[in-house]
């Protein structure tokens, strides 16, 4: 068997650094394709030595561009290496321009797909992340999925139950693994090395890059005007140059600068900021990834959005919504401050994204679909089945699996009277209403 892998961005590296590793420990033939989205030094070979993963064998160099100069790029270098390597299925990560591109060739080339982070869903579809993870998802064979919750959102959109692997998320496995390797080295970066940082109190880490966030004056005034008065607080910010140049065009720049407690220093690398991460006492940030990182590291998250990818977090209590709201930043930032009972309900929050064996999951469902020649693509053999979609609710002790085998049907939702329930071969299904396919006998 032979797996190939697409990265395209940071993110994807971090988070698919656990797979490749279990990829190699189980003796499976791999190639790795970076497609160059990102083109930095961070982004060079130096980021894969740091993180402890092999170097790329191809780098298509895209660069940036527009949206669809930079997939057309993507396409057309991923179809050639595609071309001649055939691997039996290609792994893509999360939502970005490099899924897209790798799901749209492999789909027109009859190779699997396995979606890693399947499911998940804003209802934005102004954002180009929404886009690219739905069609990713059409396009795929295989679904990883971190969430039972993420499950439920395909399921809805008409998915079969059958190839959805609720696994967890690998950043809880990215986390644990990398965290590993900034300890052992500790902050690098000078900035970081002036302020002290193992010394430090209080640290308020602040990420702000979303468009709907800094393009827009009153918002980020609103997030500004909070930081003054949250000055119990070391807020070190790491600022994104474009956040920079906005900041300064709204002459707001000097004014956040000129704040005492509020450290600005350039962008750190991966390892200084997940270091970073874990000694911080509240995150407050825009960005999907921190998110999921805060609470695999017990860290309270304020999430300057109105909506996210990864509701999951909020409903375990480990992250709040609070927008660009200055009364919403300062009431909650506050309170994790001096309440302890209400940070170390947010410290204690049970991560939804497992306990960190995603990769190990990801991978034996892999082996499993290969043995059994799931991941082979071609035209149906045999005339469609006809199926009636039919809906019933269960008054007996019975199994989704028995259900199913006793019915010649496939459940795609059930229903226990509070929530909808992802349907495992195992789940009890008396008392629920479930949704089914009946295929004739």
């Amino acid at each position: 068997m032979k797996i190939a892998t697409i990265l395209g961005t940071r993110p994807e590296i971090i988070k698919m650094a656990p797979i490749i590793d279990e990829i190699k420990e189980n003796n499976i033939d791999q190639i790795i394709i970076h497609t160059g989205q990102h083109y930095d030094q961070e982004m060079s070979d130096n980021f894969f030595r740091d993180l402890e993963i092999p170097t790329p064998d191809y780098n298509i160099h895209v660069g940036s561009g527009t949206h669809g100069k930079q997939t057309e790029h993507m396409m057309e270098g991923i179809e050639e290496i595609l071309l001649k390597e055939k691997p039996d299925i290609v792994l893509v990560q999360g939502d970005t321009n490099a899924v897209l591109a790798g799901a749209l060739v492999c789909g027109k080339l009859h190779i699997a797909v396995g979606h890693v982070e399947a499911g998940l869903r804003s209802f934005d579809m102004t954002m180009p992340e929404e886009i690219n993870r739905r069609v990713a998802d059409i396009c795929s064979t295989m679904y990883f999925i971190p969430t039972e919750n993420s499950a439920i959102n395909l399921l809805s959109e008409g998915f079969s139950r059958k190839n959805l692997i609720i696994t967890g998320n690998t950043v809880v496995d990215a986390c644990f693994r990398h965290l590993e390797i900034a300890k052992k080295r500790g902050f690098e970066e000078e900035s970081l090395k002036n302020l002290d940082m193992n010394n430090m109190e209080n640290i308020l880490t602040l990420t702000m890059h979303r468009a709907e966030n800094v393009d827009v004056k009153e918002r980020v005034s609103n997030i500004i005007e909070a930081l003054k008065e949250l000055g119990d607080m070391n807020v070190i910010f790491p600022i994104h140059p474009r956040t920079k140049n906005m900041l300064e065009k709204f002459g707001l720049f000097d004014e956040l600068n000129n704040l005492k407690h509020v450290h600005i220093v350039k962008p750190i690398g991966y390892l200084d900021f997940l270091l970073l991460t874990s000694k911080s006492t509240l995150i407050l940030t825009d960005s999907g990834g921190l998110q999921e990182e805060a609470i695999t590291l017990n860290v309270p998250a304020l999430t300057l959005r109105y909506n996210t990818e990864r509701p999951e977090t909020v409903t375990a209590g480990g992250n709040i919504l609070v927008g660009s709201n200055k009364k919403a930043i300062l009431e909650n930032a506050t309170k994790i401050l001096n309440d302890k009972d209400f940070a170390d309900k947010m410290k204690n929050a049970i991560n939804p994204y497992g306990q960190g064996d995603a990769a190990k999951k990801t991978i034996n469902a892999i082996k499993k679909y290969y043995e059994k020649g799931l991941l082979n693509i071609s035209a149906p053999e045999e005339i469609m089945t006809s199926f009636k979609r039919k809906m019933t609710q269960i008054t007996e002790n019975i199994t989704v699996n028995e259900f199913e085998s006793n019915e010649h049907s496939l459940i795609h939702m059930a229903f226990d009277g509070e929530e909808m329930r992802f349907p495992k071969d195992e789940l009890n299904l008396n008392g629920m209403i479930i949704f089914y396919d009946k295929y004739d006998n």
